[in-house]
């Protein structure tokens, strides 16, 4: 049987009418099954190529419906981030301070004298829409069987505390503990055959302050393409935390290491912050990209915690910061001056570029409001106060953290709302 490229001289010079070659009429075909098998995803590419930011968000929350995990959404045209905060007696706060054993004496202020407990009494009230509410079943009944970690620093670090103790009063005694490996903390849930873990990286590249006891090095140095050295801990997790940001705040400029820490002598480069951030996510994304399974894990990231150490940025005396504030700031765009938004866009675009669906947590405007929340001189001190410190609170008051219970609960609510509803 002759195929149709092989017809006789003689029909081919006979043309009667225009005939489509059959790999055009093949590929036509193909256009065709193509538009109608994928017709919604097809129209939304095309629309892509000329739409505003809006089209593509819409079409980022579509794609999201089929995150793991999610049994709804968030209702279209809601912002979880974008609201103001709320008092109420009534459910707040969402546990004890003294009822929870794995609080760091750094985050127990009531335990070290703090007088008041309004910071306790505050609930994020997105507009336009509610935050759901943390089900702590749910949440449980989720991680069976499976990984949770959050990977960063110590404010990453008070979240994963959070998440143990809105989740431990259901945990029988016997069927619970906490170790701390290292670098990596580890809460196990055996009933549920489950963790969550906690892993130190401040950076998540290597760095000279990786060590997770002493770490406290002004002279900061990261290593260049060095996420492996953190990334193999990483692996077989099925909900991944990450956070990074306080500690690249050394100045203007960053040291990056071309090379080993092992090297005698050490190539060592300065970049900007900006740069030198950047360097970090893309190097995290693809991580991600090569590590993780869109269709069975979830990847968060925390944005910037800001710290309240001018009170001159919210109209307060000079020299003063989060020290005796008890009230929160109710200028809607008070944005204060610790979080470089040089950074959050370096993240909007990395981000932006991702082939993984990264959820963002974008902590940082309703956290800016609460420079009621943080620990101030209500902590364990690492050393011994001096006269000169005792006589001036101001000098060693802690306005980077945060007391427990408080804002990091409602970080962990929002987790649990673009976990279950994206």
């Amino acid at each position: 049987m002759k195929s149709p490229l092989s017809s006789s001289s003689s029909s081919s010079l006979i043309i009667r009418k225009p005939r489509l070659s059959p790999y055009l009429f093949t590929l036509l075909a193909f256009i065709v099954f193509v538009t109608i098998l994928y017709g919604e995803d097809f129209m939304c590419l095309l629309g892509q190529l000329d739409s505003d930011s809006d089209r593509i968000l819409t079409r980022t929350e579509k794609k999201w419906e089929k995150l793991p995990f999610a049994i709804g959404k968030t209702p279209e045209g809601c912002d979880l981030f974008n609201g103001r905060w709320v008092k109420d007696e009534l459910t707040r706060p969402l546990y004890e301070e003294w009822e929870c054993p794995y609080i760091q004496p750094q985050l127990t202020c009531q335990e070290h004298g703090r007088p008041d407990k309004d910071y306790q009494y505050w609930r994020w009230q997105p507009h336009g829409c509610d935050l759901p509410s943390f089900n702590a079943t749910l949440m449980l009944e989720t991680l069976r069987g499976k990984r949770m970690m959050f990977v960063g620093d110590s404010l990453n670090r008070g979240q994963y505390v959070s998440m143990v103790c809105l989740l431990h009063r259901l945990i029988p005694e016997e069927s619970k503990s906490m170790e701390t490996f290292d670098s990596l903390t580890v809460f196990t849930i055996k009933d549920y055959n489950a963790t969550i873990e906690f892993y130190w990286a401040p950076f998540l590249l290597e760095s000279n302050s990786d060590n997770a006891v002493v770490h406290r090095i002004s002279d900061r140095i990261v290593r260049k393409g060095s996420i492996t050295k953190h990334g193999k801990n990483w692996k077989g997790v099925d909900i991944l935390v990450f956070n990074t940001y306080l500690w690249w705040m050394t100045g203007l400029n960053m040291k990056i290491l071309q090379g080993s820490f092992e090297d005698e002598v050490k190539d060592i480069v300065e970049l900007s912050t900006e740069d030198a951030y950047r360097m970090a996510m893309k190097s995290m994304l693809r991580w991600v990209r090569k590590n993780m399974n869109p269709k069975k894990t979830r990847v968060f990231f925390t944005s910037m915690s800001p710290s309240h150490g001018k009170s001159i940025d919210w109209g307060g005396e000079p020299d003063r910061n989060c020290y005796n504030e008890t009230t929160l700031i109710n200028n809607a765009t008070y944005w204060g001056s610790d979080c470089r938004k040089s950074i959050m866009k370096v993240i909007g675009e990395v981000f932006k570029k991702s082939k993984f669906p990264i959820t963002f947590l974008n902590i940082t405007q309703l956290s800016n409001y609460r420079k009621d929340s943080h620990t101030s001189i209500y902590k364990k001190q690492w050393n011994p106060l001096t006269p000169q410190q005792l006589a001036n609170p101001v000098s060693y008051a802690d306005c980077v953290h945060w007391c427990m219970p408080g804002l990091q609960d409602t970080w962990n609510e929002l987790l649990f709302a673009k976990l279950f509803y994206p």
